[in-house]
């Protein structure tokens, strides 16, 4: 069965991405608590005009996006983690992490999913990779302190 996911799934796809579901997952879950709808040829053609209408909005936010991108040089967030004697973490750092520590530090809101950074273990310095919009990618220092 394939369905247009109206919200996204975790370990299926974001929204309004087309995916393939056993019928009974999406007849009997997606569906009715509203996660998605049957791609049919009516919503695929109205997923495109809704694509478009987001594209737009998004091309109309390159300048905001690409100043953004432009406060992250230089600047390095400071994350506090806690940390054994040698320098390993306790857990692990989250996107989540980072996306908070830029809206606190540096006054920038980011979704959480359009940050990568490399795994991390130990105390030390680190770059994430902020994906603003396709034409705009940014990067950021990251410096785990102990906690």
């Amino acid at each position: 069965m394939e369905l247009i996911l109206l919200k996204d799934v975790e370990n299926l796809g974001y929204k309004h991405d087309t995916v393939t579901v056993k019928n009974g997952y999406g007849r009997n879950y997606l569906i009715p608590f509203g996660f998605g709808i049957i791609a049919n040829k009516t919503n695929k053609d109205k997923l495109g005009t809704i694509l478009e209408k987001i594209a737009a909005e998004e091309n109309a936010k390159l300048d905001l996006y690409k100043e953004m991108a432009g406060k992250l040089a230089g600047n390095t967030l400071k994350i506090p983690a806690k940390s054994g004697t040698s320098g390993k973490i306790f857990g692990s750092v989250t996107n989540i992490q980072i996306s908070r520590a830029l809206n606190e530090q540096l006054g920038i809101e980011v979704e959480r999913k359009k940050i990568t950074f490399p795994d991390i273990s130990t105390i030390g310095t680190y770059k994430a990779t902020i994906y603003f919009h396709p034409e705009v990618v940014g990067e950021i220092d990251f410096e785990l302190i102990v906690d």
